[in-house]
């Protein structure tokens, strides 16, 4: 398979550690592949009671997806990236389903992909290094591996908020919104996970009893300001009340969103939108798979990236170039539904 990720089991924990260090473990169809793989084996062998997920070394747990390789596809057939995003979507759904349960470490970088492979999780473990984000829109893409699903079930405005802007959190926000379900300093993790490893039935109670209190939450105390700012689902309407509230957060948040893809912008709300009124969280990753197979064929994505990823002059030259001229119309064609014989399917061997 690949030494980019190291799957085996240690006493009955099915064990997952992104091992691409180098690219903070961003994540890479065989990636993909071979997590795939070894949950679909580890769901029929009783002798797996559990899975832990986390990171060999470096500073996070995982920075995303293979942009680069998904850019480069786009500039071609896009072929490989909708490869790569039917992959990655199945292997979201299926952590979603997942009836062993997961603990999932996110000490470091959780950005993007690495958001999609630690919110299914039943057990999500923040440390003082966390930083979550989802900033697709800085790149003309939009938070997908879920992001529809999980980002309107926040509290109040914080989903369209984080999707938008694509704002970091620490730990402490993470836990304080229900994105991580315990707190722990970094240095106590390897002896937690020792503990779970010797004891895998009490993995619960041992989480548990190594959790802390954290700080407080920064963003508890934005989450006035951006209930009240970001109360609309129209972008345009969001930046106007951003300019007539005159205050210094209100100024920051209005110069961040005029970084961002236009576009992506508009599609990020629709898809909170759409995503809160989905079925099943499988209904939910077939949206998001036919937004990306319209979204990497529009100019932005690709511009996106050369900007801020290839040549990094973060001069983007959006196209549109500003919300007034991303029609309703456009929304409309990236959110139209693919042909039944290109929709996105969960995995064959699971249940949706």
């Amino acid at each position: 398979m690949t030494d980019q990720v190291l799957t085996f089991i240690e006493n009955n924990i099915g064990r997952i550690r992104l091992n691409r260090p180098k690219a903070i473990h961003a994540l890479t169809p065989d990636m993909c592949d071979a997590i795939n793989t070894a949950l679909l084996a580890w769901s029929t062998d009783d002798s797996v009671t559990a899975v832990m997920i986390d990171h060999t070394e470096g500073r996070g747990f995982c920075a995303g997806g293979d942009i680069a390789l998904i850019a480069n596809s786009a500039k071609a057939d896009c072929v490989e990236a909708e490869r790569f995003f039917h992959l990655e979507y199945r292997m979201n759904h299926l952590l979603f389903i997942y009836e062993k349960p997961i603990v999932a470490f996110i000490d470091g970088i959780v950005m993007g992909g690495g958001v999609g492979i630690s919110l299914p999780a039943r057990y999500r473990v923040a440390t003082e290094r966390t930083t979550f984000a989802m900033p697709e829109t800085g790149i003309g893409l939009f938070p997908d591996v879920g992001g529809g699903w999980y980002l309107p079930r926040l509290p109040g405005r914080v989903g369209a908020w984080l999707a938008a802007t694509g704002a970091r959190i620490d730990g402490a926000d993470c836990v304080a919104i229900g994105i991580a379900t315990h707190y722990m300093p970094s240095d106590t993790l390897d002896d937690v996970k020792a503990r779970i490893l010797a004891d895998p039935t009490n993995m619960a109670t041992i989480l548990n009893a190594a959790t802390q209190t954290p700080p407080p939450s920064k963003l508890d105390a934005a989450r006035p300001d951006i209930d009240r700012l970001f109360a609309s689902n129209k972008a345009e309407e969001i930046v106007a009340a951003l300019d007539a509230d005159g205050g210094e957060w209100a100024a920051k948040q209005r110069a961040i969103l005029a970084t961002k893809s236009p576009q992506t912008i508009k599609v990020a709300l629709r898809q909170l939108i759409e995503g809160a009124a989905q079925p099943d969280f499988a209904a939910n990753m077939a949206m998001e798979y036919g937004l990306a197979c319209a979204i990497i064929r529009r100019p932005d994505f690709v511009e996106g990236v050369r900007a801020l990823i290839f040549d990094k002059d973060n001069k983007p030259q959006w196209n549109p170039a500003t919300l007034e001229q991303v029609s309703d119309a456009m929304i409309d064609a990236i959110f139209t539904p693919l042909p039944a014989d290109r929709q996105w399917t969960p995995l064959p061997d699971v249940a949706t």
